[in-house]
């Protein structure tokens, strides 16, 4: 298993950089009708909602904004993919276009529609599929040298849940996971392809598989590149405490502190203020973090 180098930064086909010297803040923007956080979901059409809080989100210090048109919560519906174009495309260009120099995400698995983010404005890909969902994707990627958000996921959105049992030690399966898709995606672009992993929390994972994981962190460190942990309001927050998804930010908060001791770069939150907050304070405990 080969160790990639991580230069800390990232280079947008637009020239915009990523500067992950420090850990960085993702901030989610939902375009759907039916993320598992309904404080999260912004209407299609809704141009001045979308803006409003993508501007909220760079002055609390977001490094990247991270649009989405397609839910990916346990069990979500499947929809085509060109309604999720209509939903993804038109807020891309608009927040493009208030926001000229944001670096942006496109959240999606299906090839065709990050080739069409990237030419609205897209910086990154951010593939929950990890190039199991679109044979395409990895080819893409190699042609446009876009950074890309590598996530280990079993199944698909809508049957994942089935698919939480593993018959090896969970932190080496994702190892043998992330290898054979770096393997993939190298043979396609050659390297030095732009690669965040992202384990995957609470996706094909129980909540306590996922805490387990998230102790675990510091072992997928061996690769060699940075991690984004995303763990915002979800289930493995919410569920052990008996809570709704709106009552998760503090819990939210001791994790992505937990993630942050574990090596995390890149922390995809609903919240962006207060996971600044909580990097700074991290580095100041921990400076060299």
């Amino acid at each position: 298993m080969s160790a990639h180098l991580f230069t800390h930064s990232l280079l947008s086909p637009h020239g915009r950089l990523l500067d992950l010297r420090r850990p960085a803040v993702m901030g989610i923007l939902n375009l759907t009708p039916d993320s598992f956080f309904a404080g999260s979901r912004i209407s299609a059409g809704a141009d001045a909602d979308l803006l409003g809080r993508a501007e909220a989100m760079l002055r609390a210090g977001a490094a990247v904004l991270d649009l989405g048109g397609y839910s990916t919560r346990p069990g979500a519906e499947d929809i085509p993919e060109d309604e999720e174009k209509r939903r993804l495309l038109p807020a891309l260009e608009a927040v493009r276009l208030s926001f000229p120099e944001a670096f942006l995400s496109a959240d999606t698995f299906r090839a065709a529609v990050a080739a069409e983010a990237v030419a609205t404005g897209a910086d990154m890909i951010n593939d929950i599929g990890g190039g199991t969902l679109d044979a395409q994707m990895f080819a893409l990627v190699a042609r446009l040298r876009v950074p890309y958000v590598l996530m280990h996921l079993r199944g698909t959105p809508q049957t994942m849940t089935r698919f939480t049992d593993y018959e090896a030690d969970l932190v080496l399966t994702l190892l043998r996971f992330f290898r054979d898709q770096l393997s993939r995606l190298h043979a396609a672009a050659g390297p030095p392809a732009q690669v965040l992993l992202d384990p995957g929390l609470g996706f094909a994972k129980t909540p306590t598989q996922s805490h387990a994981l998230l102790r675990r962190l510091p072992e997928l460190q061996v690769l060699g590149l940075p991690l984004l942990v995303g763990l915002s309001r979800k289930k493995m927050v919410y569920g052990p405490l008996g809570l709704t998804p709106a009552e998760a930010l503090p819990g939210t908060i001791v994790l992505n502190t937990l993630a942050l001791q574990g090596g995390a770069r890149l922390l995809r939150v609903h919240d962006v203020a207060e996971a600044r907050q909580t990097i700074e304070l991290f580095l100041n405990i921990f400076p060299k973090a």
